[in-house]
């Protein structure tokens, strides 16, 4: 039964994600936050911390990014904390709405380009290209992280 109720949900977050990227005439899948880069276009490199303080709030190190519309960003990650935490970015929507998902079922694996889960004292990146400017967010939708302030800005110039 487990699995029947993991596999629906994995199949509605397939459904919802295609439906929030879209398609164009390139014929690849862009979010409004922009798309998977491309490693050797990434000029600049921000690191990013996940952790617990003493006084029980889980962070991200920086909790505010500033970017340029068109630019590639390598995101460095580390999880400096004693738990498992994730960095998902996207508009506000969809992190409120994958948050919920994340509710009902917090043991649901995905791989979406946007996001990254890393266990304690793991390391890992990713490789995106902001291509629209706007007011953009990421947070920790592992239930109850949000909630303890593991959340942050994106601003996207043009």
């Amino acid at each position: 039964m487990r699995h029947l109720i993991m596999t629906v949900a994995s199949m509605g977050l397939l459904v919802g994600a295609a439906q929030a990227a879209g398609n164009h005439a390139g014929g690849h899948d862009e979010m409004a936050i922009g798309k998977p880069g491309d490693a050797a276009k990434a000029k600049r490199t921000v690191s990013i911390t996940m952790l617990e303080n003493d006084d029980g709030e889980m962070l991200f190190k920086p909790a505010s990014l500033k970017v340029k519309e068109g630019e590639t960003l390598r995101l460095k990650f580390v999880n400096k904390g004693e738990t498992d935490h994730e960095f998902v970015m996207d508009v506000h929507d969809e992190i409120i709405e994958h948050k919920e998902m994340m509710a009902k079922f917090p043991e649901m694996e995905h791989d979406d380009a946007n996001a990254i889960r890393l266990a304690p004292g793991a390391k890992g990146e990713i490789i995106w290209t902001f291509a629209n400017s706007g007011q953009f967010e990421f947070a920790c939708l592992i239930p109850g992280h949000y909630e303890s302030g593991m959340k942050g800005d994106i601003t996207v110039n043009n």
